[in-house]
C-alpha cells in the first residue's frame, strides 16, 4: 500500500497512541496529509508546540459525538484510525452515559460519516477489556467492536471497509501503572490490587505498528490480534522498585485478575498466523473470510488469555521493556 498520497485522519488524535502514531507516519510513510481530530484545544497546542508542527498536519477541533463535524473533517480523507474514547475504567463507572456517549455513539458517528464521506479504510483500537467485558469500559468498546464489524454489512456495496485492532496493556501510556509505579518509587511502597493479577503488555511503538501493518492488510470484517507477552504485576512492581514494600488493596470494581484477548466463543472463527490471530466475521456474508487460507485455524476450546499465555516477561524482560520510560519519567516528560 503507497501511503504517500492518502490522506489520514485520527480521532483522540492528541493522545498517546494518537501522537506515535503520526510521528511514526511522517518518518515513515510521509503520507499527503494528517489530520489530527480532538476536543481539546490546549492540547492540540501543546502537540504543535512539541515539534508536530510538520506541513503536512493539520488540526481539527471536534468531538465524536458531533457527527456533522466528523463529515466535514473527513472530506477527502482515505484512512480513518478511531483511537478517540473514554478509557479510564473508574470514571466510566461513576459517569457511565458519557462513557456511553463517546466510546459508543462516537464509534456509531465515525462509521456512517466514513460511509458518507467515501473513506477506503476505517480501523478502530480496541482493547482486551472488551472481551467477556466485566467493566462499562469494556462493554462500550466490545460495542464499538460490534458496530464497526458490522458496518461492512451496510458498505458492502461501497469502497468502505472496516476492521479493529485489540490489543493489551500499553507500556508508559497515558493511565499506565508504568507512571503510577514510578510515582510511588520515591516513598519505597507500592500498591496493586491482587499479587495474582496477570496482563499483557506491549510498548506503544508495537502498537503502532501493529496498526499500520493491519490497515495495510485489512479487508474488512476482521479483528486483529497481536501475539504479545504476558506479565505478573507484581513481578512489574518488583522490576521498577526492586526493595519495595508491596501493598496488596483489593480488586476494584470492574477489574479482572486476567484479561482476554480471544474468548473461547471467538476461537471458533479464528485464523492463527506466526505474529498475529485473525478474528473473522462470526456471521457475514460479505468479505474478511479469505485468512483462512493464509494461516491455521484454532481449537474450538481455544482462548487466549493473559494468564495461559506462551510467552511472558521475566524480570530482566520488564526491565528492558521499562527503561526508556523511567528515563522520560526523570526528565519529568512521561504522562501520567
Amino acid at each position: 500500500m503507497d501511503w504517500k498520497n492518502k490522506i489520514i485522519l485520527i480521532t483522540g488524535g492528541t493522545g498517546s497512541f494518537g501522537k506515535k502514531f503520526t510521528k511514526t507516519l511522517l518518518e515513515e510513510k510521509q503520507p499527503k496529509k494528517i489530520i489530527i481530530f480532538s476536543r481539546d484545544e490546549l492540547k492540540q497546542h501543546e502537540m504543535q508546540a512539541h515539534g508536530f508542527n510538520h506541513p503536512s498536519l493539520r488540526y481539527f477541533i471536534g468531538d465524536v459525538r458531533d457527527r456533522e463535524r466528523l463529515l466535514r473533517a473527513m472530506h477527502g480523507v482515505d484512512i480513518v484510525v478511531h483511537a478517540a474514547a473514554l478509557k479510564q475504567v473508574p470514571a466510566c463507572e461513576y459517569n457511565p452515559m458519557e462513557a456511553i456517549k463517546t466510546n459508543i455513539m462516537g464509534t456509531a458517528n465515525v462509521v456512517e460519516a466514513a460511509l458518507d464521506a467515501g473513506v477506503q479504510k476505517v480501523m478502530t483500537i480496541s482493547t482486551d477489556k472488551a472481551v467477556s467485558p466485566a467493566n462499562l469500559y469494556g462493554a462500550t468498546k466490545l460495542a464499538a467492536e460490534k458496530l464497526t464489524v458490522q458496518s461492512n454489512a451496510y458498505a458492502a456495496g461501497s469502497a468502505t471497509r472496516y476492521s479493529c485492532v485489540r490489543y493489551g496493556n500499553v507500556v508508559g501510556s497515558r493511565g499506565s501503572v508504568v507512571p503510577l509505579f514510578l510515582k510511588q518509587r520515591e516513598s519505597g511502597a507500592v500498591t496493586i490490587t491482587d499479587d495474582r493479577m496477570t496482563r499483557f503488555w506491549l510498548s506503544l511503538e508495537q502498537g503502532v505498528q501493529f496498526v499500520i501493518h493491519c490497515i495495510e492488510q485489512m479487508e474488512g470484517g476482521e479483528v486483529f490480534v497481536p501475539k504479545i507477552p504476558s506479565t505478573k504485576v507484581i513481578d512489574l512492581a518488583r522490576a521498577i522498585v526492586p526493595e519495595a514494600k508491596i501493598n496488596i488493596i483489593g480488586i476494584r470494581p470492574g477489574e479482572k485478575l486476567h484479561e482476554d484477548l480471544i474468548s473461547g466463543d471467538e476461537a471458533r472463527h479464528t485464523i492463527e498466523l506466526e505474529k498475529m490471530y485473525v478474528i473473522q466475521p462470526a456471521e457475514a456474508t460479505w468479505f474478511g473470510y479469505s485468512w483462512k487460507d493464509k494461516g491455521k485455524a484454532l481449537p474450538d476450546d481455544y482462548h487466549y488469555s493473559s494468564d495461559n499465555n506462551t510467552e511472558w516477561l521475566d524480570l530482566n524482560g520488564i526491565k528492558e521493556f521499562v527503561a526508556p520510560f523511567e528515563e522520560l519519567f526523570e526528565q519529568g516528560k512521561l504522562e501520567g
